[in-house]
């Protein structure tokens, strides 16, 4: 018995050696009998995996997430899962044909590698290996290849080539885009064609905005202008922003106007006045401003940021708390010429928190504007440059919608004069679609001298005229708070190109972001 054991140990260890008990892999199976072709069945994944970490590291250098593709194939043993899963049913032929009309989107196929891809799908095709040798090269470059394109399709097509968020110094929206998590689940997919499908943009502005593309692409008026943002405005489409949900509120800024929407109908439409545009040369002036730390080379930049946010709150008869800046660059020099400007203005001046009784007899000139010691706050009141209504969200740079006691700019083309905030045309429609109910519609409506709508509350509403008509001056005019029915969502949006009645409206790029974004695009088109 012993001596038929000790046979048998170096028989084993033989037929070993000779890959006698080895299992051909999956990927051998399946190009086997795909082809027909006995060949792929003496695949063998210690050989190729030698070969693929070979191509891997030669090739990463070209790719645009090699870290991901690192993990990607550690964790499945190198094995080439896209060739297995996808070449023989045609999910790689289909991913082929997806990149090759990119330019649908407005990219360059070749920014996902089309050729490279068509040319290994063709070589893996054609059948025409004489060893196994010879298949190993080309599926592990295929693998890695249909991976790199998949992954850079994906991440282009349904996220957008950039991020908003590094490129324009003012857009806080927060936006979602591809990391490691979801690049490895693409790469995962059990179903390529429907991952295909699903990663296309299907909103009907996008789809709009794609057909006028390839109707100025064909042609070719010499219109590159209304070429350009178009793509621009695509490519915001592709951006996946927070979900707004049915109803919510927009502020157009090149547009300059505010739509309230409820799914795709128009509520409410009115025009905006937003923040103006920076100085010229502002890149170039503001080093110079950073070096001389002189105010007087400071150049002005009152761009009405980009955001997310949801309206909370309407202040009646609100105070204007003046912005340091404001009151370095305007206020100062108006009190240097005028001494009484401030008590003309109701503008109240504050040091270190407590009111100074009599501001008019400040010695100005004393005081270097860069260093003002003093705060500025304008009253409640008719000639407030809030007007009668502020309409407050949560945000980081201080802004809000608002009224105005200068009703003139709305008759402007160009509305882009304030100093960042938004003035709203019509403010009191647009507190009414915000209040609770009708009683705090009255409410407000008495709060700034209008009868209510409900005419039982006249007697209530003559005595606030009376009390507030005091000449004894006992009656003081404050702010008042009213709630939203509910939190609103709002956005302030930069689009310069829609689809409306089945037309193309192009808006003046006020702020030139449509430069920016296009210049950090065109590589890829």
């Amino acid at each position: 018995m012993k001596k038929v054991l000790f046979l048998l140990i170096p028989l084993c260890l033989l037929l070993n050696a000779c890959n006698w008990f080895k299992e051909t892999p999956e990927v051998g199976l399946v190009l086997a009998k795909h082809f027909d072709n006995k060949l792929y069945k003496k695949f063998d994944t210690a050989e190729y995996n030698v070969i693929f970490k070979r191509h891997l590291d030669s090739l990463k250098a070209n790719f645009s997430n090699p870290n991901t593709l690192k993990t990607y194939y550690e964790h499945h043993n190198s094995e080439p899962t896209l060739v297995t899963k996808y070449f023989v049913n045609g999910g790689l032929d289909s991913l082929e044909a997806y990149i090759g009309r990119s330019k649908l989107h407005g990219f360059n196929p070749e920014l996902f590698g089309y050729k490279k891809l068509k040319v290994l799908l063709e070589a893996l095709a054609d059948n025409k290996f004489k060893s196994i040798a010879e298949v190993y090269p080309v599926v592990a470059d295929l693998e890695l290849n249909a991976a790199e394109s998949l992954i850079k399709y994906n991440n282009f097509v349904y996220y957008g080539s950039v991020n908003p968020r590094k490129l324009l110094s003012r857009y806080y929206v927060t936006v979602q885009r591809p990391d490691t998590a979801s690049m490895l689940a693409v790469l995962a997919t059990n179903d390529l064609q429907k991952l295909l499908v699903s990663i296309q943009p299907t909103s009907t502005q996008y789809r709009e905005l794609q057909k006028a593309m390839l109707e100025l692409e064909k042609k070719r008026n010499g219109d590159d202008q209304a070429l350009k943002t178009i793509q621009v405005n695509m490519e915001r489409l592709r951006w996946k922003l927070p979900d707004l949900g049915e109803e919510y509120v927009e502020v157009n800024i090149p547009d300059f106007s505010l739509t309230w929407f409820n799914k795709q109908d128009t509520l409410s439409h009115m025009k905006v006045c937003v923040g103006a545009a920076r100085e010229k040369d502002y890149a170039e002036k503001i080093k110079a401003y950073t070096k001389s730390g002189n105010l007087d080379d400071k150049p002005k930049n009152h761009e009405t940021p980009i955001l997310c946010s949801k309206l909370n709150s309407i202040q009646v008869n609100p105070i204007w708390n003046i912005p340091v800046s404001i009151a370095r660059s305007e206020i100062y020099w108006q009190v240097i010429k005028d001494r009484y400007y401030l008590s003309n203005n109701n503008i109240k001046v504050y040091y270190k928190g407590t009111l100074v009784t009599d501001p008019d007899t400040i010695q100005w000139s004393k005081y270097p504007r860069e260093k003002l010691p003093f705060q500025f706050k304008q009253g409640s009141g008719e000639g407030n440059a809030l007007g009668k209504f502020k309409f407050i969200f949560d945000n980081g740079s201080s802004i809000y919608l608002h009224d105005t006691n200068n009703k003139n700019g709305f008759s402007r083309g160009n509305r882009a004069i304030s100093h960042g905030c938004v003035r709203v045309e019509k403010p009191l429609e647009f507190a009414e679609m915000l209040v609770k109910d009708k009683y705090e519609y009255d409410q407000l409506r008495m709060e700034v001298n209008l009868p209510p709508i409900d005419t039982t509350k006249m007697e209530v509403y003559n005595k606030i005229l009376a009390k507030k008509a005091d000449t004894l001056n006992i009656f003081k005019l404050k702010p008042k708070w009213f709630g939203t029915k509910k939190p609103v969502p709002l956005i302030i949006n930069y689009v310069t190109a829609w689809s409306q009645n089945g037309a193309i409206q192009f808006r003046d790029d006020v702020y030139g972001l449509d430069e920016t974004l296009y210049a950090a695009m065109k590589k890829f088109m």
